[in-house]
């Protein structure tokens, strides 16, 4: 897998406690990466971080993006051969609430992270995930490419546009200059669902909780519409990306790429929300009476892949119908029971869709 590039190589996570983050760390450790996560907390209760039982199979440093000097310890200690940067403030509703640590988070940390990668001669690649929002959103009808306009009108889409700016400033000054340093590139991949999943204001975990209690789940927007990937379409993605950069592809270093799944995987809220139901007996719903109050958010968002399938090969691999399937089977299995290995059936599922991505001949898995 992804050309055999993470197996003994040291990998840093940076927000590897986070719902990505999580699942990045089971599949690299899978792929037989030695893995050093940094995040500031885990962000939940649950938590697919300690469900998985990962701090006791990494080198954990629990410290804040924001903090330099932090950072700076933390790759010296472990002198990673590749970053994978996934820390953030990443909900849209709280960064209205709180658009200073927002905007802290996700772009000057951001440049604390080029800026530690800039100054250690052994790190040899770097990818940096942003997001679709990162994106000024028009909500028009065919997906965003790597050189549409960035910025958006909510702090938290602002953020992710400051960090794409600031990546591109770092790549052009010091990665790409003389064709020395590391090979960087950024990531930005949309709507991510999946088992472990528990975030306040997401709509899977937001079911998923009600419906374990027997409880109505009540929905703002079941119109929007989003493309609903599960959360390992973006990671092969992004690991993919890392292998290339890793490699040396001069073609990758210093771009940026969309990871999104196909097209018909778009749908509205309602939509998704009908197809989990089916796997949850005494699944309700209702739309809030109140919707029009809360702050708006896009309602349409989409994402052109092209320069991903041209330049990497890359694509998505699930239909609809199967990413709804592993993310409900997950679900249901934690459900069930607490003492299921959440950790084997996590495992199995990265198995299962690298077998999907076998028979759908993906290029990452040969």
């Amino acid at each position: 897998m992804f050309l055999k590039a993470y197996a003994g190589k040291k990998v840093m996570v940076t927000g590897n406690t986070g719902f990505k983050g999580s699942w990045l760390t089971a599949w690299l450790l899978e792929l037989g990466a030695q893995v050093a996560g940094y995040s500031v907390d885990v962000p939940s209760a649950p938590s697919n971080f300690e469900v998985l039982g990962l701090e006791k199979r990494i080198k954990q440093y629990w410290a804040d993006v924001r903090d330099r000097n932090a950072l700076e310890k933390a790759m010296d200690d472990f002198r990673p051969d590749i970053v994978f940067h996934l820390a953030a403030q990443a909900l849209v509703r709280r960064s209205y609430a709180d658009p200073t640590r927002t905007f802290e988070v996700n772009a000057m940390g951001t440049m604390n992270v080029l800026e530690c990668v800039r100054n250690r001669p052994w790190v040899q690649a770097c990818v940096m995930i942003t997001s679709d929002k990162c994106y000024r959103n028009v909500e028009w009808h065919w997906g965003y490419r790597e050189n549409d306009a960035l910025g958006g009108e909510d702090p938290y889409s602002g953020s992710k546009g400051c960090a794409e700016l600031i990546s591109y400033s770092y790549i052009h000054s010091y990665f790409k200059k003389n064709g020395e340093g590391p090979k960087v590139a950024t990531a930005r991949a949309g709507n991510v669902i999946g088992g472990g999943d528990w975030a306040e204001d997401r709509i899977v975990p937001d079911c998923v909780r009600s419906w374990s209690r027997g409880e109505t789940v009540v929905i703002r927007s079941p119109y929007a519409t989003r493309p609903w990937q599960h959360v390992l379409e973006p990671l092969s993605g992004y690991l993919w990306l890392g292998a290339q950069l890793l490699k040396g592809n001069s073609r990758a270093s210093g771009s940026s790429y969309n990871f999104g799944p196909d097209a018909t995987v778009n749908q509205p809220v309602e939509t998704l929300i009908s197809h989990i139901g089916k796997y949850w007996s005494d699944a309700r719903w209702a739309v809030d009476a109140d919707a029009s109050k809360h702050r708006p958010e896009a309602t349409l968002l989409k994402l052109s892949c092209d320069k991903a399938l041209a330049e990497l090969s890359w694509r998505a691999v699930l239909k609809f119908d199967e990413t709804v399937r592993f993310t409900s089977e997950w679900y249901k299995a934690y459900y069930a029971s607490t003492k299921k290995d959440m950790g084997a059936i996590t495992c199995q599922q990265i198995r299962e869709y690298c077998g999907l991505a076998v028979e759908r001949g993906l290029p990452w898995c040969s």
